[in-house]
């Protein structure tokens, strides 16, 4: 099996964030034929880890794809279409861990001599948990590198052009879910309950205008309302219950504490005047990605005869791998998946198979640019 008849097998068979054991094994049974010099499994869940080379005679560099697939229904009609209702590969993660895949064939006929790559399937990237968990993982300590890379297909951009930031590449971002809570009343005496209507409204429009009202500067900030709910269909009663969902965004961590606390004391303030009760939790917590400027430069020089530039701002998408470039110095790109298509999330995107070889041929000049290589 190659590269592309790979990424066609991980297609048909998706798998949603923590539950990727059968993604886990079309992985490592691939890479068992290439004799890698370490393996890592469960590594936060489901991961694994392949490495090639010894950290004995050098620095570690890392290099990582994701594992899960996306809770969509697939439109496509091709041959390896999904084959698991309700579930695909609409972010490309098939097409990322194919191109690990290749790097990993010609890391097995050519070796690094004075250091280790180690190639990292990632689990539970959608959720924003799978970092995290990889990272926290006893194993972790067997593959902890000196170096980071990982990259992302960008629809919208030119096919196989790389795509680079330093500083800020992706943003920050958390999922924030306010409960409201009051007293029901009959519906024909309202006045005798206390009511979230009001209070939900209030919340809705403030999210929707937050960057305007935190006064925070000429810095990203986001807020999208992503849904609200407000009592049932029972026309007899007046609800005491409502729910606001909101995805909050920044370029930076702290700015991204700076907006969680602007809305926390905004809920306060607003439950408080309607004689409500409120409750405040996250869901989905991503660091901002940010690319170390040498690191940069790394890939720069890794692409200088292929198509790339340099994006002014940061992308308002969020990814886990931010948890990576906390502890070692890295950078993650984009890889452009053509104009013209359908974008990351739509029920009628494909990873293209050209950026396979493209985005292995990008890692292993990466390598190389750190590493030598038999």
């Amino acid at each position: 099996m190659d590269s592309i008849e790979l990424r066609h097998e991980l297609h048909r068979h998706p798998e949603l964030s923590g539950q990727e054991s059968g993604t886990a094994a079309r992985i490592a049974t691939f890479f068992a034929a290439l004799r890698p010099d370490m393996v890592v499994t469960g590594l936060g869940g489901t991961g694994l880890a392949f490495g090639f080379g010894s950290d004995a005679d050098g620095p570690t560099l890392l290099l990582r794809c994701e594992l899960d697939a996306l809770p969509i229904q697939e439109t496509n009609q091709m041959a390896y279409r999904s084959a698991t209702a309700g579930a695909s590969h609409k972010c490309g993660h098939d097409g990322h861990m194919a191109i690990l895949a290749q790097v990993g064939v010609e890391l097995a006929k050519h070796r690094p001599t004075n250091g280790r790559v180690v190639l990292l399937y990632q689990p539970a990237e959608e959720s924003g948990a799978g970092a995290a968990a990889v990272i926290a993982d006893r194993d972790f300590e067997r593959l902890r590198p000196d170096y980071v890379f990982g990259l992302h297909n960008l629809p919208g951009f030119p096919l196989g052009e790389v795509v680079l930031r330093a500083g800020t590449f992706a943003c920050a971002s958390r999922g924030m879910i306010v409960r409201l809570k009051g007293k029901t009343a009959h519906a024909a005496q309202p006045e005798t309950g206390v009511s979230p209507a009001s209070a939900m409204c209030r919340l809705v429009d403030e999210f929707n205008n937050l960057a305007e009202r935190t006064g925070i500067g000429n810095e990203l900030v986001l807020a999208t309302v992503v849904g609200a709910h407000l009592g049932d269909n029972s026309f007899g009663i007046a609800p005491d219950t409502a729910a606001v969902y909101a995805t909050l965004r920044s370029e930076s961590d702290t700015t991204m504490q700076k907006v969680v606390s602007h809305c926390e004391s905004l809920v306060a303030e607003v439950a408080a005047a309607q004689r409500l009760s409120a409750e405040v939790k996250y869901e989905e917590i991503f660091s901002a990605t940010i690319n170390a400027a040498t690191a940069v430069d790394a890939i720069e020089r890794s692409c200088h005869d292929l198509p790339h530039t340099r994006v002014e701002q940061p992308f308002r998408w969020s990814e886990d791998f931010g948890r990576f470039t906390r502890i070692a110095e890295g950078a993650f790109f984009g890889l452009g998946a053509g104009t013209g298509r359908p974008q990351l999330h739509n029920d009628d995107y494909d990873f293209p198979d050209e950026l396979i070889e493209t985005g292995s041929r990008v890692f292993l000049r990466i390598v190389d640019n750190y590493l030598q290589r038999a």
